[in-house]
């Protein structure tokens, strides 16, 4: 039984390297952010951020994450996480979601610092904790990503989680959720290749 769990354990953390080692060339196909409204068989009808809504379905080798409620006490140094956020005047950035990698994507999923879509000129840097200080804005981070590092505003609205496995069977009407990897079809539909469901908090990246 436990080589059992250990195995399962283990396909549980290659598909969520699979799931960021995707989601890091996803960023020109752009995301796909909302709300299940309702599930009709195989289709789940999404409620996107804009209002409209569109059918989706499943890959057959869709690979599924969730978020799990974390905090900042979860944090430490040498930590790999992604951090999406709104850059200050000083060049630092005040986040308002951080997202706990797993050890197994050390390596897998690119630290860098770009452009993301979540907000208007918003920005995500997946980078390596390197100290952590209590200043008068809120807890700074300092991170490092292959070319350079910045200081992270983390506040009492920034939505921290972690990465964890996750199946189809959790997706039901009211489950927030981010596609990364989709292909539109010729129904007008989305059949999605890699997404993120919120388990215990809504993914706020």
């Amino acid at each position: 039984m436990y080589k059992l769990n250990m195995t399962r354990r283990a396909i549980g953390t290659v598909a969520i390297v699979l799931f960021f080692a995707t989601a890091a060339h996803a960023q020109q196909q752009g995301r796909l952010r909302g709300q299940i409204e309702k599930v009709d068989g195989a289709t789940y009808v999404l409620k996107a951020r804009d209002g409209t809504t569109l059918n989706v379905k499943l890959a057959d080798d869709a690979r599924i994450s969730a978020l799990e409620k974390a905090t900042l006490a979860d944090i430490k140094t040498d930590t790999f996480i992604g951090i999406a956020g709104m850059p200050k005047p000083d060049d630092s950035i005040e986040a308002f979601s951080i997202h706990i990698f797993l050890p197994a994507q050390r390596g897998v999923v690119p630290d860098r610092h770009g452009p993301w879509d979540a907000r208007p000129n918003s920005t995500m840097t997946n980078a390596y904790v390197t100290s952590m200080v209590k200043e008068k804005d809120g807890d700074v981070l300092t991170v490092k990503y292959k070319d350079g590092e910045k200081k992270i505003v983390v506040t009492p609205q920034t939505v921290i989680a972690a990465a964890a496995p996750a199946k189809k069977e959790e997706i039901k009407a009211g489950t927030p959720i981010i596609l990364f990897g989709w292909d539109k079809q010729p129904d007008g539909s989305v059949l999605a290749k890699t997404l993120y469901i919120g388990r215990s908090v809504a993914p706020a990246m």
